[in-house]
C-alpha cells in the first residue's frame, strides 16, 4: 500500500471515529452518595508564593492518596482524609525541587507525608462548601479552611468508573508549620489550588 495513502486513511479513520465523551453532570444535587477513594493520576495538589515581589512560583505534588465519604442528602456529614507524599514536590527547577526536599524547608525524609483530615463540611451553595480541618505538615498539626467547589460528576469513559471531582482553593502560612526559609522574600502566605479527582468504590 501506498505509505502516503496509507497514512491518509488511518486520519481519516480517527476523524470519522465516533468521539468519546464522558456525561458529566454539574449539578452537585444529582452526585452518587457512597464511599470514594483518591484517582491518583488526575489529582494535583498545586501551590504558588510571591518570589521577592517580582513573580508567584508555582509546583505541585502528586502521588495523593485518601478517601472520600460523600453524603449527597446532608452535605455536612461527609468526611474527607487524604495523604501527600512530600517527596512528589516538582518546580519547573531541578534544583529547587531538590532544596525544597531538604531539611531547610520540607525535610521530606524525615516528615514523609502531609495529610489533611476534615473536621467540618458547610455547604454555602449549591455546588460550593467549606471544609475545615487538621493540616499535618512538617511535623506541625494545625487547622486550616478549604473551599470547594464542585466540578462535575460521572461514569469516566476509559476505565468505567464513576468519578466526582472538585476545585480546591486555600492558603496557609507556611511558618506555622515551621518552614520559614527567606520569609518574608519568599511569601509566607502559600496559595493553593487542588485539582480532586475521586472513583467510587464497590
Amino acid at each position: 500500500m501506498n505509505k502516503t495513502f496509507g497514512l491518509v486513511a488511518s486520519v481519516a479513520l480517527v476523524l470519522s471515529a465516533p468521539a468519546v465523551k464522558a456525561q458529566a453532570v454539574t449539578d452537585a444535587g444529582k452526585v452518587q452518595a457512597g464511599h470514594y477513594a483518591v484517582e491518583p493520576g488526575h489529582t494535583q495538589v498545586g501551590f504558588s508564593v510571591l518570589h521577592f515581589g517580582f513573580t508567584r512560583y508555582q509546583g505541585t505534588f502528586s502521588g495523593v492518596s485518601g478517601t472520600l465519604d460523600l453524603n449527597d442528602k446532608t452535605p455536612s456529614a461527609s468526611t474527607l482524609s487524604v495523604t501527600i507524599p512530600v517527596a512528589s514536590v516538582q518546580t519547573t527547577s531541578a534544583k529547587l525541587t531538590d532544596e525544597l526536599k531538604s531539611p531547610q524547608w520540607f525535610d521530606a525524609t524525615q516528615y514523609a507525608n502531609a495529610t489533611f483530615v476534615s473536621k467540618q463540611v458547610r455547604r454555602v451553595g449549591h455546588n460550593d462548601a467549606v471544609v475545615t480541618g487538621d493540616l499535618t505538615l512538617h511535623g506541625v498539626t494545625k487547622p486550616e479552611t478549604l473551599k470547594v467547589h464542585f466540578v462535575g460528576a460521572g461514569v469516566n469513559p476509559l476505565d468505567k468508573k464513576y468519578t466526582v471531582g472538585f476545585d480546591v482553593t486555600g492558603t496557609i502560612k507556611r511558618s506555622d508549620f515551621g518552614v520559614k526559609m527567606y520569609v518574608p522574600y519568599v511569601s509566607d502566605d502559600v496559595q493553593l489550588h487542588i485539582a480532586g479527582a475521586f472513583e467510587k468504590q464497590d
